[in-house]
């Protein structure tokens, strides 16, 4: 099947036809928009250059109109990576100073490229322990908050202006795929981009389904009690509670170990030829095994970023990867039942907490 281009108005494209591109006022009106791949009949990449251009632009547009910022005005947040570049995008469109709080999972070449767009940059100490670069980063911008009240606290894990932006690639999916019923496949993270785009799917197909992926050792779907030494969980899972994570979205969750994210995200390049981040890895195996077991919906895979941050942790290893094909999750009924490497669940749309078996489920209809 022919996708609509991004952007078109309706239909595919007669064979041969060209659509002159749009000319942008700004690089990041041109990078956010995504590239649509058809991976298999019922799965559809939605790739992007940085996903979280969309929350950035959204999130700051909106603050601007309503008078909570202002020309000029700092606005300061921590970041691991790919939300820091499209806050100091935003802030470079938008004639705003940009403060980041960095974690110890950026890079030198993220760095000079946040300094260049003239963000001022707070790096933490290197650490293992991801819960203690989070609580440093947020007693940072604190800190920063006491000595500069001016400066407005971006808050992307907590506050839902952060939501906004993703009505437009919803709109963009819609139109490229129209009549498909979908099924939204992607790292939870700050739970903004999942969370974004399915409500605003859901306001026109409220069957549109949500599937969540997270990485041991995350809090935000009960996997805290795991370790994975070599897992990069920044963006895809949490050591601390994020608000913008209304667990009462997600129809599924799956939790996958490093190996596993690496062997999918290697898997995703040698099958496809796509460069992609490690979230973007695990959201196509997961997707892979909800699309072989429902056909007939398309399983749309979010593929946040692509996969330069990646290179040296999982790209020049990839002779070390496993078989994709060889892998499988546990299913489960309950977090009790958790366990590495790769485990799936019906979260059923529940708030977070015990998750009730569905033979409980059905002599209790009340819950």
């Amino acid at each position: 099947m022919t996708l609509t281009p991004t952007g078109g108005d309706s239909g595919p494209l007669a064979p041969g036809r060209e659509v002159a591109p749009p000319v942008h006022d700004h690089i990041a009106d041109a990078v956010k928009a995504p590239a649509l791949v058809r991976l298999a009949p019922n799965v559809v990449l939605m790739r992007f250059e940085t996903l979280k251009v969309y929350a950035a632009l959204g999130a700051v547009r909106h603050l601007l109109e309503t008078g909570v910022v202002r020309p000029g005005q700092t606005l300061v947040d921590s970041s691991s990576g790919i939300y820091a570049l499209a806050l100091a995008m935003a802030c470079h469109r938008y004639g705003l100073r940009c403060h980041v709080v960095a974690s110890t999972t950026v890079n030198d070449t993220m760095r000079a490229q946040l300094e260049i767009l003239g963000a001022t940059v707070d790096r933490m100490p290197p650490s293992d322990d991801l819960r203690l670069d989070q609580n440093r980063r947020v007693a940072r911008v604190r800190e920063l908050l006491a000595r500069h009240p001016d400066m407005h606290w971006m808050r992307q894990y907590h506050d839902p202006v952060h939501h906004l932006g993703y009505a437009e690639p919803a709109d963009l999916l819609r139109r490229a795929l129209p009549g498909e019923p979908l099924t939204v496949v992607g790292s939870v993270g700050t739970g903004a981009s999942t969370g974004g785009l399915t409500r605003s799917l859901r306001e026109h197909d409220p069957l549109t389904r949500l599937v969540g992926v997270q990485p041991f050792g995350s809090v935000t779907f009960g996997s805290e009690r795991f370790t994975d030494p070599d897992a990069i969980i920044a963006g895809i899972g949490s050591a601390i509670h994020f608000d913008n994570v209304h667990h009462e979205l997600y129809d599924r969750v799956h939790w996958l170990d490093f190996q596993h994210a690496m062997a999918a995200t290697v898997g995703l390049m040698r099958e496809h030829a796509v460069f992609a981040g490690l979230s973007t890895g695990a959201a196509h195996l997961a997707a892979r095994w909800e699309a072989a077991r429902d056909p007939d919906r398309t399983h749309v895979v979010i593929g946040a970023d692509t996969g330069h941050r990646y290179t040296e942790r999982v790209f020049t290893r990839w002779r070390e990867a496993l078989d994709p094909a060889a892998l499988a999750p546990v299913e489960i009924t309950s977090l009790d039942e958790l366990r590495p490497p790769w485990a799936a669940m019906a979260w059923a749309r529940r708030p977070h907490g015990p998750v009730v078996p569905a033979q409980q489920r059905r002599k209790d209809p009340v819950r």
